[in-house]
């Protein structure tokens, strides 16, 4: 089905907003809408509604097995999607939401097989976007909402990415502006005896540490997991977030990444650097920020990864900031937009 998308401003007064308003009604007739978050772009459709969820799947291409994160509005929508709410799960919730953080938890029946990707657990975050929280109030049910984007391409941060992926398969995208954020949410599993973080985001480990305690790091962080085996959080196993370009993490001092790309000029070659390394690059660049703003480079990464195939980029040398804070969630992208394909000098 065609249809002739719009992109739609939400001004003045949330609650009464005629394009938010209309929106909801979308999303309650089954359709779907793009909308911002603080962390990206997301395609929502009726989370309750199994065969809205489906179209989300259809447009996007997305594979069946990758379950949706579910968005809430208000805390008391949480329980009847779960199991159960833990002291742990209200401590987090106190703490993190409405913001970039997701739980997985264990799902109940009113949530869609098809949802939760035929797992036991559901994965549910309450957006800190004003205009999120303002469209779940208003459509009175709960959102299913990828990044709302083509799968595998990088995450939309603008009104503008949206269309450029989904024009003339959806009925309408808000436009809230850039996202503030950048990258998706953590996700973090609270099912075993221990929190796992399954997908680094804004909410670092060292934070959500500072709230329980002991904290681990899912091994798909840094590698591809089991291909036969379940996922319990998007971004664990397909290809994601990846430009047209071929894309290879670069690692090292600068001075010896200097020297690796001097020898690696070329048409269509471009490098993704820091701020202060753009002025010596060999190869045309764009900057990703301050080396040490891990903030900075997590809300322009997708933008730029979307520009070098606007500049006909055919190979990308990225730098990658550390591990630390927001630095683990900027590498984890990275690197699963490289294929998991690294270099080091």
């Amino acid at each position: 089905m065609s249809y002739p998308t719009e992109v739609l401003p939400v001004e003045g007064d949330l609650a009464g907003a005629p394009n938010l308003l209309r929106a909801a009604d979308i999303l309650r007739a089954g359709g779907l809408v793009a909308i911002p978050t603080e962390t990206v772009y997301g395609l929502a459709a009726n989370a309750l509604d199994e065969k809205a969820a489906r179209r989300i799947f259809e447009v996007k291409g997305r594979p069946a097995d990758n379950p949706l994160i579910v968005h809430i509005a208000e805390m008391d929508e949480l329980a009847p999607l779960t199991g159960g709410v833990s002291a742990q799960v209200s401590k987090l919730a106190q703490r993190f939401w409405p913001g970039p953080l997701t739980v997985v938890l264990p799902g109940s029946s009113a949530v869609p097989n098809l949802v939760r990707a035929g797992l036991e657990t559901v994965a549910v975050r309450m957006p800190a976007h004003p205009v999120a929280r303002a469209l779940i109030k208003a459509a009175g049910i709960p959102l299913a909402a990828p990044s709302a984007n083509l799968s595998g391409k990088p995450s939309p941060t603008t009104a503008a990415h949206c269309f450029e992926d989904l024009n003339g398969l959806i009925p309408l995208i808000l436009d809230g502006g850039p996202c503030g954020v950048g990258v998706e949410s953590t996700v973090l599993d609270m099912t075993g005896n221990i929190p796992s973080v399954l997908r680094p985001g804004a909410v670092t480990p060292e934070m959500i540490g500072a709230e329980l305690g002991e904290v681990a790091l899912d091994p798909a962080i840094y590698s591809e997991p089991d291909p036969l085996g379940p996922v319990a959080s998007p971004g664990m196993r397909h290809t994601h977030y990846s430009p047209k370009a071929k894309v290879v993490v670069l690692k090292g001092a600068w001075e010896s990444c200097k020297s690796f790309l001097s020898a690696e000029q070329g048409d269509g070659v471009w490098a993704l650097v820091f701020e202060e390394e753009t002025v010596d690059c060999p190869l045309p660049a764009l900057s990703l920020g301050p080396e040490r703003e891990s903030e900075a480079h997590a809300r322009v990464l997708f933008a730029l990864l979307r520009e070098l195939d606007e500049k006909g980029a055919k190979l990308v040398y990225a730098r990658s900031p550390g591990e630390a804070g927001v630095g683990l969630a900027v590498s984890n992208r990275l690197i699963r937009a490289a294929g998991f394909t690294e270099v080091t000098v």
